[in-house]
C-alpha cells in the first residue's frame, strides 16, 4: 500500500474522530456564547453535512441524467426543509428519505 495514502487516511480519520468526539466532551454551558469554541460547535453540524454532501455527490455525477434524479430530489428536500425549519437534523432526515423514496420509485 502507498505510504502517502495511509498517512492521509490516518490524518482524515483522526480529524473525523476529533470532530465527533471533542464536541461531546466539551461542556457548551461553560463556554461564552460569542466565544470561538461556541461558534466552532455551532458550525460543526453544517460543516459535517457539507462534507458528507460533497463526498456523496462526487461518485454520483455522471453523464446519464436519469441517474441524477435521486441526488437532485434529495438535495432539494434538504434545502426546502432547512429553509423552513432551520434544523440540520430534520433536513438531513428529509433528504435521506426523499432520496431513498426516489431510488425506490425509479426501480
Amino acid at each position: 500500500m502507498n505510504t502517502d495514502l495511509m498517512i492521509v487516511a490516518l490524518m482524515a480519520g483522526a480529524a473525523n474522530w476529533a470532530f465527533r468526539v471533542l464536541p461531546t466532551r466539551m461542556k457548551p454551558a461553560d463556554l461564552p456564547p460569542d466565544g470561538i469554541m461556541a461558534r466552532f460547535l455551532a458550525a460543526t453540524g453544517p460543516a459535517a453535512i457539507g462534507t458528507l454532501f460533497v463526498a456523496s455527490i462526487l461518485p454520483a455525477l455522471s453523464l446519464v441524467p436519469s441517474e441524477l434524479v435521486p441526488l437532485v430530489t434529495g438535495t432539494l428536500a434538504v434545502i426546502a426543509v432547512f429553509a423552513t425549519r432551520r434544523s440540520v437534523v430534520a433536513s438531513t432526515l428529509a433528504g435521506a428519505l426523499v432520496h431513498g423514496l426516489t431510488v425506490w420509485a425509479m426501480a
